[in-house]
């Protein structure tokens, strides 16, 4: 018998009964007393393990207390971290900006080419007004070179005909208008003003009249940032006193299609508008005579 009790299987052993009492200590009472087997203890502290993993992973996972563990991410630092990236970085594209500014100022001082902004955020607008420029004598020969060729000749062209006459076969032209607005400056060749100033909106579209092929893209002191284009029978436009400029020497524009951003870029003028010209075979036209703007 004993060898057979002894030589029993662990497992059995499990199932075996025993019994819990609990006595008062001075009158050895029973208080209670209850049956119970190893696996019934084994079953009891496996589900309280269980019960208290799930509860502590709830309390963790719901409740600041997860801030105390270490290595732990927390959710508003992070946000912290990403607000203060997006601020040192608008701070250094500010520092950039205005170092941009200060080096064009003193650029144009010494007559030197501008450094263009080559970062997405757009440039400051520079106070030209403020800045007491002289041109250089480079540009003064050139001015005079230009002046004194044949585009100033306001009656015949090169070949002798009668410019009055010749302008009939450009009005066959549909003629797209640059821009929308009132106008504030007529044409009048008596004081040298070759165009016509029409006053819109800030960051307005700048559109080519007609087809054509851009021949002229600059910046110049008087009349800011400056687009012309090559149109058919010898006829070219201008656009003047834009703050952006969207096409490149060389380019191929259809009528309609956006080449500039209005602006009150230079000094010559008095408010934000486009001045716009028309130059047929070497003269200037009166663009309202072709173009309706309002």
């Amino acid at each position: 018998m004993a060898k057979s009790r002894s030589g029993e299987k662990w497992y059995r052993k499990l199932r075996n009964k025993y019994r819990l009492a609990v006595f008062n200590d001075q009158t050895f009472e029973e208080r209670f007393s209850f049956r119970l087997t190893r696996l019934n203890v084994i079953t009891v502290f496996l589900s309280l393990s269980i019960i208290f993993i799930i509860l502590t992973f709830f309390i963790i996972a719901n409740t600041p207390i997860k801030e105390y563990i270490p290595g732990y991410p927390n959710i508003d630092q992070r946000k912290q971290l990403y607000y203060l990236n997006i601020t040192a970085d608008s701070l250094l594209n500010d520092i950039r900006q205005k170092n941009l500014y200060i080096q064009n100022i003193k650029n144009i001082i010494e007559n030197r080419e501008m450094i263009e902004d080559s970062g997405d955020l757009p440039m400051p607008k520079l106070a030209y007004d403020t800045v007491t420029l002289l041109k250089s004598v480079e540009d003064s020969l050139l001015r005079a070179e230009f002046e004194s060729q044949n585009m100033y000749n306001l009656y015949f062209n090169e070949h002798g005909q009668n410019r009055e006459t010749s302008r009939s076969s450009i009005r066959s032209f549909n003629f797209f208008a640059p821009i929308k607005g009132v106008i504030t400056a007529k044409f009048n060749l008596s004081e040298k003003h070759f165009g016509t100033d029409i006053v819109t909106s800030h960051n307005e579209a700048v559109k080519a009249t007609l087809d054509g092929t851009v021949i002229f893209t600059d910046w110049t002191l008087e009349t800011g940032h400056v687009i012309a284009i090559q149109h058919a029978r010898n006829l070219i436009s201008f656009y003047k006193h834009n703050s952006v400029l969207l096409k490149k020497q060389g380019e191929h524009v259809n009528a309609g299609d956006p080449i500039a951003i209005s602006g009150e870029s230079g000094e010559l003028l008095s408010g934000p508008h486009l001045h716009f010209e028309l130059w047929y075979n070497g003269a200037p036209i009166n663009p309202e005579e072709y173009i309706i703007f309002d």
